[in-house]
């Protein structure tokens, strides 16, 4: 088994799409026509996940194994599992494909039950993304701030120094009132409101929504990276182990 990373856009392009499922002739056309899928990939995905409607795949790209049909909806219960708590920090995971290339299974019907398959499919699918160059995302809203156009130098030194930024800035005609707009990690917009007002006085509007999903820069396997930061503190966050996970915790020790 191995994972892989979306195309660029298939993500968003499956977001967008109003009749997500493997059986909609028009997205297996979208992805064998617009991301050049072989056709044959593109006609044995087996489900999205997470919640089977997520921007997850498990494609089947085995040639004549045995028995796989029976283990079909096993892979399937340990893919929504992992897809729904990722091995990084136990959070959704996002734009990743999973490939079987190929099972051997047992002859005897009892040992391919979800009590074998699942725990060890389960194993596989993080496994496969730690050996991937898995990358952390976070949220990003939209922010919309209407203040007195003398506010906005203040505006711009407070966006920055809670890593957003500006992407656009218009002066309301006929009035000294300006409309910014800017992107500003979720993370960092707890006591926005009051922090940005103790700064540059009073506001005539302020909103945020969620607007995309921004990948945090560096590895999140390298202890020193940004990204090792961000994943450690959100793993502490939740209650698990204070580390980095590793390859060998998902090998087969037999």
């Amino acid at each position: 088994m191995t994972a892989e990373p979306f195309p660029q856009g298939l993500v968003e392009d499956m977001e967008l799409s109003e009749t997500l499922n493997k059986e909609n002739p028009n997205f297996k056309d979208l992805l064998i026509d617009k991301y050049q899928w072989d056709v044959n990939e593109a006609k044995k995905i087996w489900c999205f996940g997470p919640e089977s409607s997520g921007p997850n795949m498990l494609i089947d790209m085995t040639k004549g194994v045995e028995y796989i049909n029976e283990i079909k909806d096993s892979c399937v219960a340990a893919f929504q599992w992992v897809t729904k708590e990722g091995v990084l920090c136990e959070e959704n995971c996002r734009g990743i494909r999973w490939n079987i290339n190929d099972v051997t299974l047992h002859t005897d019907a009892i040992h391919r039950g979800g009590g074998q398959i699942i725990p060890a499919a389960r194993r596989c699918f993080y496994g496969c993304v730690l050996t991937a160059s898995p990358r952390l995302m976070e949220p990003v809203y939209l922010v919309e701030i209407q203040a007195h156009e003398v506010s906005v130098n203040g505006i711009y030194n407070y966006l920055h120094k809670n890593r957003g930024y500006v992407i656009s800035e218009e002066q309301r005609p006929g009035t000294h009132l300006c409309h910014v707009k800017a992107y500003l990690p979720v993370v960092e917009s707890f006591g926005f409101a009051a922090g940005i007002r103790s700064q540059i006085g009073e506001i005539s509007f302020l909103q945020c929504v969620f607007d995309h999903w921004h990948t945090i820069a560096g590895d999140p396997m390298d202890p020193n990276s940004k990204a090792a930061s961000a994943l450690l503190a959100t793993r502490k966050r939740k209650g698990l182990a204070y580390s980095i996970p590793s390859l060998g915790q998902y090998l087969d020790n037999l």
